[in-house]
């Protein structure tokens, strides 16, 4: 039976719009708080001094492209030069990796819900700790885009589970907790008008797949195991399409939730790497990939830079 505890209720109820929140009575009563997986802690650094001014989370699966987001995102607000090195905070983990420049954090996720929720977790800690305030918090990676031209940036709507509903079920002392996956809409209509500014590639606003795995959950025909027919596998994406979906990933759902919960405004924003209508594997030759992957971190840095020159925005 799905239930939501009280705490959450009341903040989807009264949402604050401003400060991060975290739902653990808990957290308050220890003296000191450990972010075991990236290597910090509340004793022995300063998180005020170090990540209060943070308005803008990136986050991402591969620790190379945020790193490389993180570059270039110091080019275009003109806070470094991209041949520089920026020092990894997460350093003294292999876990997950982080660099801040400016207003922004730029952090990798791993891949998959486990992996990103655990990040999520001390991520809003780490927001927390540091009293950040209208923090924004973006996800850009990549996907396979369904019924869509691989290059295609998907803007999330909502993220839906594999039978298409908009919901992130965990078990919690043994039993079923069911969170809404909306991201913020107004957010995803900014992101899309940005979009059609740069006018270089295609973007789409739509729902958004999250699964389990790679290979069946996805209806691949080409994993080690298959228990599925061809036939099935296109009535089951075709009516995916049909429900509304673009998209096709892994991490969005958790994203989704955790954010909502927390209070922050969030968007989830992929590159599609190939229409799954026509294929399972990604043919594309390295140099179009490389553009392909590009195409979120331009969209995300054209939206940061354009939120920092506002001067009706009160960062």
């Amino acid at each position: 039976m799905a239930y939501v505890t009280a705490t959450e209720k009341d903040l989807h109820e009264k949402p604050n719009e401003e400060t991060v929140s975290v739902l653990n009575p808990y957290l308050m009563q220890m003296k000191a708080d450990i972010l075991y997986h990236f290597a910090l802690g509340t004793e022995t650094h300063d998180f005020p001094s170090m990540f209060g001014d943070v308005k803008f989370v990136c986050v991402g699966g591969s620790p190379s492209r945020m790193k490389a987001f993180a570059l270039y995102i110091a080019e275009e607000l003109k806070l470094g030069d991209s041949q520089n090195d920026i020092p990894n905070i997460c350093a003294g983990t292999d876990r997950y990796a982080m660099y801040k420049v400016g207003p922004v954090l730029s952090i990798s996720h791993g891949m998959g819900i486990p992996s990103i929720s655990i990040m999520l977790h001390e991520l809003i800690k780490l927001l927390y700790h540091s009293k950040c305030s209208n923090v924004t918090v973006i996800r850009i990676g990549t996907s396979g885009g369904i019924g869509i031209e691989p290059g295609s940036v998907v803007i999330t709507n909502q993220s839906v589970d594999a039978s298409f509903k908009p919901q992130f079920e965990q078990i919690i002392l043994g039993k079923t907790v069911v969170r809404s996956t909306k991201l913020n809409a107004d957010l995803a209509k900014e992101l899309d008008q940005c979009g059609k500014e740069i006018n270089e590639f295609n973007t789409v606003i739509g729902n958004t797949m999250c699964t389990l795995d790679f290979y069946e959950g996805q209806a691949r025909l080409d994993g080690a195991i298959c228990s599925y027919t061809e036939k099935e596998k296109m009535d089951y994406l075709r009516a995916a399409y049909n429900a509304g979906i673009r998209n096709i990933e892994m991490e969005s759902s958790v994203f989704a939730a955790m954010c909502n919960i927390s209070g922050l405004r969030a968007a989830v924003v992929c590159v599609a790497l190939l229409n799954r209508l026509e294929g399972d594997q990604i043919s594309s030759s390295h140099n179009i990939l490389v553009d392909y992957q590009q195409r979120p971190q331009k969209l995300v840095g054209f939206f940061i830079k354009k939120q920092i020159n506002d001067p009706c925005l009160s960062l």
